[in-house]
């Protein structure tokens, strides 16, 4: 059933690459040109770009009458309060561009960890002063202000003045529009250059063709300057990858223990209704024969019953410690799946590869992922064969790997690191892997094959 002597043999079907996207045609590209102008999008960028504009000028007073009024009433003490205020106040304003960029920028950003209150007054201040994700959102402030102030200023004069040009015969045609030589001569002109006066429909229409031209390059440069804001918030105003990582640790422990708990419930259950109550059931079978064997009469019936409960007792018992660590697993890995493959109902070709053996949890969790999945595969894929690969991917990471010839269409599970619930399944399954650092990927398009890779550390998170 194994074959550790060389490398294994299995072929694993891989999906075709995607593609590559069109190049888009001549055509194609003028079309996105003279078509962007009247996108929601660039109205929408444009609309962020006013509106960070005002908010950088509400920051900078901020900024400035917080910290300033903060450390001159520090004087006094009470100001420490107030810079503790005023450095909190930065989540505030962190929410605030958030919720800008997913609704004008359609860029959603993930949220950064709450605040951690400690008790009393000072645990509130120390808190407060070391708190990383305000002080982030407060640099992302004083940057922001700077350039929504001064790169979006210049950013709506070019707007405004290219909108300007464009709609500039109107106001020529229509209203007194003179300006004055040298000379005192007077031109019927709006613009002028030196000593050339756009006084003649020939140059106030070309005057207005380059400014239509722009209009038509503006959401180029309005998307620049927003993708600069966006980019910004990216890296002030969402978690870092120390807080990701502890988000993640935090929610496979939570897990880990939502397993174990349910493990241990499932155990008291099966022993209670199962096999406590059988031993009660022995017990009284025993009692009975020795009254009727104190009355002199024959008790062999009820011995023979009694010893009848008693193999089945141990024969749950059996099964409840296999189902906690099955005692194949005591002689590795591979013997166990040996088990697995022999007992499955549809034929299993197995292939291990191991040069180091993995930690005993690591074996627990790779052995039940795998009898799940063959479970799995017997109930709901209607395949005729499977294939389970164990494969070394690097010096500490496993792959184990279940490919089945059935009906395909598994979904793969959402990774929610906040979702603490063990639930059934391949959601089950990539709970139990992140626990340990691990990965769940699912490749089952409808008409199959499926493909379940799990990826394990040899020597546990």
């Amino acid at each position: 059933m194994s074959d550790t002597s060389a490398l294994p043999t299995i072929v694993l079907d891989m999906p075709d690459p995607e593609p590559a996207p069109p190049r888009p045609a001549a055509g194609g590209v003028l079309r996105t040109v003279l078509t962007e102008p009247f996108r929601a999008r660039v109205w929408k960028e444009l609309t962020y770009l006013v509106i960070a504009l005002g908010l950088g000028g509400i920051a900078v007073a901020y900024l400035l009458l917080g910290f300033g009024g903060g450390l001159y009433a520090s004087i006094v003490l009470i100001g420490i309060p107030i810079l503790a205020v005023v450095i909190l106040g930065g989540r505030v304003w962190g929410r605030i561009y958030r919720v800008l960029c997913s609704v004008l920028l359609g860029s959603p950003l993930p949220e950064p960890p709450q605040f951690t209150f400690r008790p009393g007054i000072w645990g509130w201040l120390r808190g407060a002063f070391t708190d990383r994700t305000s002080w982030r959102a407060l640099l992302f402030l004083l940057i922001q202000s700077v350039h929504g102030m001064v790169i979006g200023y210049l950013t709506l004069v070019v707007v405004a003045m290219t909108g300007f040009l464009a709609l500039s015969p109107i106001p020529w045609a229509f209203g007194n529009t003179t300006n004055v030589d040298e000379n005192g001569v007077e031109h019927h002109s709006m613009l002028q250059f030196g000593d050339f006066y756009i006084d003649t429909w020939p140059r106030t229409l070309a005057v207005s063709v380059v400014g239509i031209t722009g209009c038509f390059l503006l959401p180029w440069l309005i998307r620049a300057v927003c993708h600069l804001h966006r980019l910004l918030a990216l890296w002030l105003l969402t978690p870092t990858e120390r807080d990701r990582r502890m988000a993640e640790l935090q929610a496979s422990r939570r897990a880990a223990v939502e397993d174990s708990t349910a493990t241990l419930r499932r155990l008291e259950r099966d022993l209670h209704d199962g096999t406590q109550a059988r031993l009660v059931s022995i017990a009284m079978m025993l009692g009975r024969a020795e009254e009727r064997l104190a009355a002199g009469g024959d008790a062999d019936e009820l011995i023979a019953q009694a010893r009848t409960g008693s193999k089945e007792a141990l024969t749950e018992l059996r099964e409840l410690v296999r189902g906690i660590h099955p005692p194949a697993l005591e002689l590795g890995l591979e013997p166990a799946l040996e088990t697995l493959a022999a007992r499955c109902a549809v034929p299993v070709e197995l292939r291990v590869l191991l040069p180091v053996r993995p930690s005993p949890a690591i074996e627990a969790i790779a052995y039940f992922s795998v009898a799940e999945l063959l479970t799995n595969v017997v109930k709901h894929a209607g395949a005729n064969r499977i294939w389970v690969a164990v494969l070394p991917s690097g010096p500490n990471t496993l792959l184990v790997t279940v490919r089945d010839n059935g009906q395909g269409g598994a979904l793969q599970p959402a990774e929610r690191p906040g979702e603490t619930t063990v639930a059934g399944g391949l959601s089950g399954l990539a709970a139990r892997a992140r626990s340990v650092d691990g990965t769940l990927h699912v490749d089952s398009p409808v008409g199959g094959p499926t493909v379940i890779t799990m990826s394990l550390p040899v020597t546990g998170p």
